[in-house]
């Protein structure tokens, strides 16, 4: 179709969607694709817009990442300023913004951390398995601690290395085999706890099991222990209070590098700026993505304590030096934008606002939709929540896919956009939220009001179990 005759820009960009949709069309992925490209040609504040001009309310923050919501036009201006002062250098030299922003980071975390920047969440969880290994060969010479322990239905990216590192099955299972060192434990799935036992009355036994595989394996094979601390794909695992804190324990005690993962859960995401933060750990690596620019631009970092950095000193024929390069890593206009997303929510109190309107959508949700019989649990922490439906409350068997994907379709009909959980055939049952933090109240009412209805229809489809 021609564009000529097309003078308005939003006329222009709904053929231009049009065009795009014929395209694509006849090649996506698989066939449940076909009826489910929608173009997004706008979005400001919690709400975006397709290329018809009907609004939704985006329940899911993009992929979990816009955090201070759409239209903050005040950062492309950033970015254009940056670019127009100095597009690029590669960090064989500093550049200030990223300089700023490590800084920021570091202050973040109270002080004593060191950060390498890279350009997304797979990448910094990657790194960090890196340097946990060579940090090892040089803090534990004639030793070979290799092995990383994470959780099963964990997820650290889309890398062979972190998928390998991640424990969901359905999403490795092609690219298998793995070599074996990435050793996994069972998860804090309270609501489904994986040994049999009663929250609050299994003495961490989760959490105790890292220190039998790390006897098990061998410590000096053990480099790390990677963990996200509230588990976000398999369905929002929020641990029970206890549980970091004695993995971090575990890892004092055997000298393993305590690995968290804060893609998802950092920057305001939790109600504090950090996930770990709710239960006081200190973490050794820490892999940071999303929130830290609010998905603006592509940045990332993985930080590093002082003592896990000081290993690589020395002179350059030691070669302690970290072995990992990035074309794009710090990149000046991302650093710039993400200093300024971190001021925003300084300024605007963002996580505190995560945490005062998480508790409102919180109650809300159980208000209303427990009293429907399909609802399982609602946990969470912040604005991080998850939804798990069953058929019924006592089987706790899960709802059949068709039905979840049902809830999920009702939603969007009525111009609200969910989540739902990855965690394959055991674990994909629970509706996620992670919508911008400067959602309102009128909207978290919508919300909760859409998901009142999605779920009673989805109930009178429900078969006795």
């Amino acid at each position: 179709m021609s564009l000529t005759n097309q003078p308005d820009p939003e006329a222009r960009a709904r053929v231009v969607a049009q065009d795009l949709q014929n395209v694509m069309h006849p090649i996506v992925q698989h066939k449940a694709l076909e009826k489910s490209q929608m173009v997004v040609t706008g979005a400001q504040g919690s709400t975006i817009y397709d290329a018809d001009g009907t609004a939704f309310l985006d329940a899911m923050a993009g992929l979990w990442c816009v955090n201070i919501g759409y239209g903050r036009t005040e950062l492309a201006q950033i970015a254009a300023e940056q670019m127009q002062a100095m597009a690029y250098y590669p960090h064989t030299a500093m550049n200030l913004p990223a300089a700023q922003l490590g800084e920021q980071i570091n202050g973040l975390m109270g002080g004593d951390y060191h950060t390498y920047f890279v350009n997304s969440g797979s990448e910094a969880n990657e790194a960090g398995f890196k340097i946990a290994r060579q940090y090892a060969k040089h803090e534990f010479p004639g030793e070979f601690r290799f092995k990383t322990i994470s959780r099963y239905y964990a997820y650290h990216g889309t890398t062979l290395g972190t998928l390998a590192a991640g424990g969901m099955g359905d999403r490795k299972t092609k690219f298998e085999p793995f070599a074996g060192e990435f050793v996994h434990v069972p998860a804090p799935t309270c609501y489904r706890c994986p040994l049999g036992l009663e929250a609050g009355k299994c003495g961490m036994a989760c959490a105790k099991l890292i220190e039998t595989t790390i006897q098990g394996e061998g410590p000096q094979t053990v480099a790390e222990v990677i963990v996200e601390p509230i588990m976000s794909g398999v369905g929002v695992a929020v641990p029970p209070d206890g549980y970091l804190e004695t993995v971090e324990e575990i890892c004092r005690k055997y000298d393993v590098l305590l690995h968290v993962d804060e893609v998802i859960n950092g920057f305001g995401r939790t109600g504090k700026m950090f996930g770990h933060q709710h239960w006081g750990i200190s973490p050794d690596i820490m892999a940071v993505a999303k929130g830290i620019v609010s998905a603006y631009l592509p940045i990332a970092a993985t930080v590093v304590k002082n003592k896990v950095f000081e290993s690589f000193l020395g002179e350059v024929a030691d070669a302690r030096q970290v072995m990992q390069v990035n074309t794009y890593g710090g990149h000046p206009a991302a650093a710039a934008v993400a200093v300024r997303n971190i001021e925003i929510m300084l300024e605007e109190k963002l996580p505190e606002r995560a945490a005062s309107m998480g508790a409102y959508l919180m109650d809300g949700l159980k208000d209303r939709l427990f009293r429907h019989g399909i609802t399982g649990d609602i946990r969470g922490k912040g604005l991080l929540i998850g939804i798990e439906l069953v058929k019924d409350r006592e089987s706790k068997v899960q709802l059949e896919g068709p039905l979840m994907q049902g809830v999920v379709d009702f939603c969007k009909a009525n111009n609200v956009v969910v989540g739902r959980s990855g965690g394959g055939a055991r674990h994909s049952n629970t509706i996620v939220l992670s919508p911008p933090l400067v959602i309102t109240r009128s909207e978290c009412d919508t919300l909760i009001e859409v998901l009142d209805k999605a779920l009673a229809e989805a109930a009178t489809k429900v078969k006795p179990v």
